[in-house]
């Protein structure tokens, strides 16, 4: 299952007074099939809601392999990319608990302290630490040298993804939530009901006519 949405951000004065920002509207694409049925329908959306005119893009996104490869492909010279910031927490929890056991005291301060160093954009601090560890403590075992490498390569790939505090302070959002709340309510509360099977024909068919409808594009569709 792939989904998308094209979101425009608005700002607006909370209860304190305080400009914050927020989703102003919000479209969505979707499709059950492999990545390459699913690019052309989202850069169809987003042209469709002026990403060509837009001033300011951002793509957001966990550290699937496949969407980022969209990225690069279709939206790297219009949008800055973001790594969904709670991925990139969880990545590196991976490599705290491998190496201090996430049980400790320990491992839960060195881990408070990477999200925070994370959140104003010192990731690469964060890849040090864990590459000098893995070289220079002998007490580490294979696996656990292993997951600290990978959870390392990892972050060194997205660096440039990473900047939260930019990305803060300029209104963007830093998590994908959105989409994973989309999966819920999109597709699991309309498709996975008690006794219901689908073929992907059909699948596919019905899932047009609720992104229609969720789109307020049903109209347009059927006029």
């Amino acid at each position: 299952m792939k989904i998308g949405i094209i979101g425009r951000i608005g700002k607006r004065l909370n209860s304190k007074g305080k400009q914050i920002s927020f989703i102003a509207r919000k479209r969505l694409v979707a499709i059950l099939g492999d990545i390459n049925k699913f690019k052309p329908l989202l850069m169809l959306l987003s042209i469709k809601e002026g990403i060509k005119t837009a001033k300011q893009v951002a793509w957001i996104s966990d550290g699937g392999k496949g969407f980022w490869g969209v990225y690069y492909e279709l939206f790297s010279k219009v949008a800055q990319g973001i790594l969904d910031y709670y991925h990139a927490s969880q990545n590196i929890w991976k490599a705290t608990k491998s190496w201090l056991d996430g049980r400790t005291t320990k491992a839960q301060n060195w881990f408070t302290e990477a999200r925070k160093k994370l959140k104003i954009g010192k990731v690469t601090e964060i890849i040090t630490e864990l590459r000098n560890e893995v070289k220079e403590n002998g007490t580490l075992s294979n696996e656990t040298s292993e997951e600290m490498e990978k959870v390392s390569r990892y972050l060194e790939q997205h660096v440039e993804h990473m900047d939260y505090n930019i990305y803060k302070n300029s209104g963007l959002p830093i998590g994908s939530g959105i989409v994973e709340s989309a999966c819920k309510w999109l597709i699991q509360q309309r498709f996975k009901g008690v006794g219901m099977r689908w073929s992907v024909e059909g699948f596919n068919n019905l899932l047009y006519l609720r992104l229609a409808w969720v789109n307020e594009d049903f109209d347009n569709v059927f006029g």
